[in-house]
């Protein structure tokens, strides 16, 4: 076989034959780096079908719900659309330290108390480091689960024959290599190509695996973006490593919704189901204090609680600063200048930071009016309507506009005994509220709703 240099990108796998500077797949600056790539050699290998039976017509197809293998995660079970796919591979991205082994080995346990065979790969710990890991975990196995520390790839498909598991969890497939490749293991042709021999093997023999895939700073290694397009879901764990809470977002799901999330609370114990995020979120939140507000997003089918908090100040420098955390900072520059604009309030030499608060990303643009409350609270010092909630669209005229799944969005508020709402006015249209001690308060501009949620006007 002849070998080449060849010069791949580390963030999509764009390969070139000379390096550059910028990616022109994915616009990444400096993240070509240099290996050995084998070009396979044709004929060698006989191709092996997927099906056993050729075409057939869409018609004819019989279409029948996917088995899945419940984990008894309940917030994994929802993000994976009711649980595992036989014969899906999944892969679980994320920073390290975010706890991707941990809910692996997690996962792994619950399998197998209900005797489904779970084999474990793990390539960075030897045997015996992750028992204690899984002690720790208080996780103490069963009949059912195997554990190898092996990073061949040869053999672990040899493994996978053999013992025929139901589940397979790589961990992790940056350290995993195929032999008959000559770069180094972690490079982008090791991921690819140990990755598509993994999700053939799944296909041909109906086995649900696991693949671990994580992200260092220096960008060295092949990132999960490379696999995306390979495997059937994409998992995401969001949060920082030195935070309490876990986010696990879907990203790409063939057998689900990609809006659903997983709240988790890390623990001495592993990975805990936050059952009321809601109530979590909004444990620490303090009353009587301006610059802060809550609202209610949708996550897939579920509503959540989130306090969204701002700080206004006087600008010390020669420019206003603009910082956000979970909210889009181009959406808050919008907002800023529609308050500017439409309300009079001079932003244009106040420093301005919006947090929301539990480490929640929000991209609902039911949450545009709550920001635009809390700025304004920080701003003139007030403190918002108490026990209310804030819902709507901002229009770059200064309009509340309409959103969805109203009613949820409601009945969750007054679980934990808000009794305000402030909705856009087109959304109260067929609202049925069923003895329900809510008070709607309908709003069709941001003046009118600013003078509401103030109190100026109550």
């Amino acid at each position: 076989m002849r070998t080449k240099t060849v010069f791949s990108c580390s963030s999509c796998g764009y390969q070139s034959p000379k390096w550059l500077g910028r990616c022109p797949d994915c616009n990444s600056w400096n993240s070509f780096s240099e290996e050995d790539y084998t070009a396979p050699s044709t004929g060698a290998k006989e191709r092996v079908s997927l099906y056993k039976d050729g075409p057939v017509l869409l018609k004819d197809v019989v279409a029948r719900d996917e088995d899945r293998l419940k984990t008894n995660i309940r917030e994994l079970d929802r993000v994976l659309g009711g649980g595992i796919v036989k014969g899906s591979v999944i892969l679980i991205g994320g920073d390290p330290g975010v706890g991707k082994s941990t809910i692996s080995l997690q996962v792994s346990n619950h399998l197998t108390q209900q005797g489904i065979g779970v084999l474990y790969i793990s390539g960075e710990e030897s045997v015996a480091q992750t028992k204690l890991r899984a002690k720790r975990l208080g996780e103490s196995g069963t009949d059912n689960l195997y554990i190898v520390n092996q990073t061949d790839l040869s053999l672990i498909i040899e493994y996978i024959r053999k013992l025929k598991p139901q589940v397979v969890i790589i961990d992790s497939i940056q350290v995993i290599f195929d032999p008959g490749i000559s770069s180094s293991p972690g490079s982008v042709s090791q991921v690819r190509e140990c990755a598509g021999a993994l999700q053939q093997l799944a296909k041909t023999t109906n086995t649900s695996i696991f693949i671990i895939g994580h992200v260092t700073k220096e960008g060295t290694l092949a990132g999960p973006r490379v696999l995306e397009h390979i495997v059937d879901t994409v998992l995401y764990f969001e949060g920082d490593r030195f935070a309490i809470y876990r986010i696990l977002r879907a990203v790409k799901n063939r057998f689900g919704s990609t809006n659903e999330i997983g709240v988790f609370e890390m623990d001495l114990k592993g990975l805990i189901e936050v059952k009321n995020p809601s109530e979590i979120f909004l444990s620490e939140r303090q009353n009587n204090v301006s610059g802060t507000i809550v609202t209610s997003i949708l996550e897939g089918t579920r509503p959540l609680l989130v306090e969204i908090q701002s700080l206004v100040s006087r600008s010390s420098f020669g420019y206003a600063r603009r910082r956000t955390q979970g909210f889009d900072f181009n959406r808050l520059s919008l907002l800023v200048a529609v308050l500017e604009k439409r309300m009079g309030l001079a932003l244009e030499a106040e420093d301005i930071f919006v947090n929301v608060a539990g480490g929640i990303k929000i991209e609902d643009p039911a949450a545009d009016l709550a920001v635009c409350a809390v700025i304004a609270s920080s701003f003139k010092e007030k403190v918002v309507m108490p026990k209310a909630i804030v819902l709507g669209e901002v229009g770059l005229s200064g309009e509340i506009r309409s959103i969805s799944q109203v009613l949820m969005r409601i009945n969750e508020a007054e679980k934990l005994g808000f009794k305000h709402c402030i909705l856009p006015k087109n959304s109260c249209k067929n609202l049925k509220l069923n003895k329900s001690e809510m008070e709607i308060v309908p709003v069709s501009n941001l003046k009118e709703a600013l003078d509401i949620i103030l109190e100026e006007k109550r």
